[in-house]
């Protein structure tokens, strides 16, 4: 697999909602990919959560990290996450 690099964008991204570079990274191994706009893929993966986020408790966690893909590597765009 190519190397995976992460944007500063996504990077504050991740942060903001809630989610981190190791999620990410497994959510691309491991996730399923779809095509996304532009040339670029969308991959998901549900993690188990039972947390808190923003004061409300979720039981999962869904990643999706938006990547264009070059000769040499994926570069994450940015990345979304849901919690239900």
């Amino acid at each position: 697999m190519k190397p995976i690099r992460l944007t500063n964008h996504a990077q504050e991204q991740a942060i903001e909602r809630g989610t981190n570079e190791s999620e990410i990274i497994d959510t691309i191994m491991t996730g399923n990919r779809q095509l996304a706009k532009n040339g670029r893929y969308k991959y998901q993966a549900t993690f188990q959560y039972n947390n808190e986020w923003q004061d409300k408790f979720y039981s999962l966690k869904k990643v999706v990290p938006i990547v264009a893909e070059t000769d040499t590597e994926l570069v994450v765009i940015t990345v979304y996450t849901f919690y239900f």
